[in-house]
């Protein structure tokens, strides 16, 4: 079985989620989780990317993303 190309490693949100006291995760809930922070970033980037388009701008700086944060 081939491998899933991810934005996020596995590893680092496991031990996120053992830090807030989920001591036995199954792999696919580590998945799903992956995939819905893979949706929000792709959501928040487009928004951000609007608003520095806006301002003429092709690089998104911090305040883009606060804003898209903001927005969204």
């Amino acid at each position: 079985m081939a491998k899933k190309k991810r934005s996020f490693a596995w590893s680092p949100l496991r031990a996120l989620m053992k830090r807030q006291g989920a001591n036995i995760v199954a792999r696919d809930a580590v998945d799903v989780l992956i995939a819905q922070l893979e949706e929000e970033a792709t959501a928040l980037t487009k928004q951000a990317l609007s608003f520095a388009e806006h301002a003429k701008r092709k690089k998104i700086t911090k305040d883009d993303m606060l804003l898209a944060i903001k927005y969204m």
